[in-house]
């Protein structure tokens, strides 16, 4: 009989674990415990009446020998008080067993119930939702589901090549990846993109011996609307006391990792002033590496410590997330515009955005995808004109807007200045709060973009560039037209028109098919190649 209640007691453990994962956890929990109960007492009632267990030897008077008589009386007696306590360890045994049991079924309840609640949000958040045509191939941006990473602020991650200190106790969630391929991105019922609520947008920020990151975080986080959604990573190099002094001053609202390896880099006798940058370049892979392998998060927002960012900031990034997860021909999302000075943009358009060949940085969102295939080949130095070669921009575009969404205050630097006194001091922050979100930014992707773009730029008058400077004759706000056809004509026509003259790899700054648009005396222009455009000419560098 025993041997039979075993097996049943181990029939219903394996039905237990097939159910508990199939997700009816607290109906088929309470079921078992009581159909356990009622086994437990079908057991008890059918078993012999205490006493009559051995041949002849009876509880009842007249079975066997007579009830109280002689040595059975003793016998009897002792065998009874055994089999009471017998019996008692048993039942005592089934009950430790059943409260586990039912602590077991309390714990999953929980969980069931936070998953439940996490269910409930995601389906809210898809409802009404319906698919817009993507270009060549369409993916589904996935309901995300969290998980939770406690850190401590003790502890240490050590690896091979690399350490983690995080110094102030935090929760980090993390995004599990995207599990659904070859969908089409979500719209909501007027066709705008709606970017779900719930995806972890972590906040990079690079940062070496500039007290001044104190300015940069002071901005992120008067302006980030969610702690959880959009946690801040301080990545530190250089080891400077006074700069992490700053960094741990925001305890719990941050999270202050370091770059373990501070020694020079062995470097040829000529980039011996360049070291900078080669320490540059092993940080952000370092701190790449942190953010995708050991938080495991998958996209990332990386700033660095003297840039200052826009009250939008965080939207801008949250709406453009999925157009850059959706369309394979982008592969960042940048919040600068290179051009972006006071005068040569349109201060009324502050919504605006464009697709542009040029990678800006500053400011810019990353997929884990695109990390994976960056980080095997990540050069020693100079990372950013590195991003821009053909070999790995592969004819993708990031987007950019029209006003900057970061502008840096950092004069000091490994470039010592380069850019800053002529252009960078200059950029255009905005200052107005744009809803991206609520917007349709399905105009962004590629096959729409490139054909009213196409048709706007060579629809516009062609002029020359005396006819926009002072005295000039024409007349109107445009758009108007400035054709180049060499890299001496780009250089020239820039200069004379005020925006960036250099070119990576035969890209102009901020440029699109070759297009630079922007905005001179108050008119649209498009410095643009002739019409027909087909490719870059890498010579032009």
């Amino acid at each position: 009989m025993m041997k039979a209640f075993s097996s049943l007691r181990s029939l219903m453990w394996c039905h237990w674990a097939m159910v508990r994962k199939k997700g009816s956890l607290i109906l088929c929990g309470a079921f078992l415990f009581v159909a356990w109960n009622a086994l437990l007492l079908l057991f008890l009632w059918g078993r012999p009446p205490i006493g009559r267990l051995g041949e002849g030897g009876g509880a009842e008077p007249g079975a066997g020998e007579e009830w109280g008589g002689g040595k059975t009386k003793v016998g009897g007696a002792n065998g009874l008080a055994g089999e009471v306590i017998r019996l008692a360890e048993e039942v005592e045994s089934e009950l430790e067993t059943q409260k586990k049991l039912l602590k077991q079924i309390q714990s999953h309840r929980e969980l069931w119930e936070q998953r439940k609640q996490l269910g409930k949000r995601e389906s809210e958040d898809t409802k009404d939702v319906r698919n817009v045509e993507e270009p060549k191939k369409s993916q589904q941006i996935p309901v995300v589901p969290l998980s939770h990473k406690i850190v401590d602020d003790t502890k240490t991650v050590t690896g091979k090549h690399e350490v983690l200190m995080v110094t102030p106790p935090r929760l980090v969630m993390k995004e599990q990846e995207h599990e659904q391929e070859d969908k089409k991105m979500p719209e909501d019922e007027v066709g705008q993109t709606k970017p779900n609520p719930q995806i972890i947008i972590p906040i990079l920020v690079i940062a070496c011996d500039r007290v001044t990151v104190k300015r940069s975080l002071d901005k992120l986080i008067q302006y980030r609307p969610s702690a959880e959604l959009y946690p801040i990573i301080v990545s530190q190099d250089c080891g400077h006391a006074d700069t992490a002094r700053v960094i741990g001053s925001y305890g719990s609202q941050i999270t202050h990792i370091s770059q373990p390896d501070l020694a020079d880099i062995p470097v040829r006798p000529d980039h011996r002033k360049f070291q900078g940058y080669y320490k540059i370049a092993r940080h952000y892979r370092w701190a790449l590496n942190q953010v995708f392998n050991v938080f495991a998060y998958s996209t990332v927002v990386i700033v660095e410590d003297d840039l200052e960012v826009a009250p939008d900031f965080f939207e801008y990034f949250h709406a453009l997330y999925p157009i850059l997860r959706s369309d394979p021909t982008l592969w960042c999302i940048s919040a600068w515009n290179d051009n972006g000075r006071d005068g040569l943009v349109d201060p009324g358009k502050a919504e605006l955005l464009y697709r542009t060949d040029f990678f800006p940085g500053l400011g810019w969102m990353l997929l884990k995808e695109v990390w994976a295939e960056l980080e095997p080949k990540w050069p020693k130095a100079f990372w950013d004109d590195w991003m821009r070669h053909p070999e790995q921009r592969k004819d993708r575009s990031c987007i950019r807007p029209e006003i900057s969404r970061t502008i840096t205050f950092g004069r000091k630097g490994v470039s010592l200045g380069q850019f800053f006194d002529q252009y960078l001091r200059y950029i255009k922050l905005n200052t107005e709060f744009v809803p991206f979100t609520k917007l349709d930014l399905s105009y962004l992707i590629r096959e729409k973009y490139d054909e009213t773009f196409e048709k706007e730029v060579y629809s516009a008058p062609l002029v020359k560039v005396e006819e926009l400077q002072q005295g000039g004759s024409l007349k109107g706000s445009g758009p108007y037209r400035v054709q180049y056809s060499s890299r001496d004509s780009f250089k020239v026509l820039a200069r004379n028109l005020g925006v960036m003259d250099d070119l990576k790899s035969g890209v102009p700054r901020a440029g699109y098919r070759g297009v630079v648009s922007f905005i001179s005396r108050g008119r649209r222009i498009f410095l643009a190649p002739p019409e027909g455009w087909t490719k870059y000419d890498t010579s032009w560098s």
